[in-house]
């Protein structure tokens, strides 16, 4: 064999060894003059005198990001209605964060554009009405009015959605309220 190669090979390895023995050695890190300060063993969790508990080290990790936490939304909702027609709806009062408004939720199959109008009534004659254009085909949609500042809760607010062949005639085919049914006692 060629000797020249052999001690090249263990040049090498005495070279690259270096950095393992210092880390395995431990070298005072940040000042630390009690012989605990490092080395490869505790760098890896696996000394026996660890500095930081299991609470500290859990303590220092960043906390995973969630998504921002949503506002909690009350709603009062009237029965899903279908008219023969083509026509499904919902209408509800939505209140959030001070906030009241309406909604409805349709789905228009009747193979025609429609108008819809959305009216909230709400304490002290208060009323926001808002009129949608209804597109022809199988989505659904929603009609909503804006958000305004709320007077009393949201049993105190209801909500009317009307929907019309929008003609001269303006032909009613739905009317959908907020009001749930009253319950049957018997």
């Amino acid at each position: 064999m060629n000797l020249r190669l052999i001690g090249i090979g263990a040049g090498v390895l005495i070279i690259l060894s270096l950095p393992l023995a210092g880390a395995i050695a431990g070298p005072d890190f940040a000042g630390q003059g009690d012989g605990k300060g490092g080395g490869l063993l505790s760098s890896l969790g696996l000394s026996g005198s660890s500095r930081t508990s299991d609470k500290e080290r859990a303590a220092a990790r960043p906390a995973k990001p969630g998504p921002p936490e949503q506002p909690r939304t009350d709603s009062r909702c009237g029965p899903e209605l279908t008219s023969p027609h083509g026509l499904e709806a919902q209408t509800c009062v939505l209140a959030s964060e001070g906030s009241t408004w309406g909604r409805s939720y349709y789905r228009n199959t009747s193979g025609r554009p429609l108008d819809a109008v959305l009216t909230v009534m709400g304490p002290a004659g208060r009323t926001v009405q808002i009129r949608c254009a209804v597109g022809a085909g199988d989505e659904p949609g929603l009609c909503e009015t804006p958000k305004s500042a709320s007077a009393g809760a949201v049993n105190g607010y209801s909500a009317v959605a009307e929907f019309a062949v929008p003609d001269d005639e303006g032909a009613l085919l739905l009317r959908s309220g907020s009001n749930a049914p009253a319950p049957s006692g018997g």
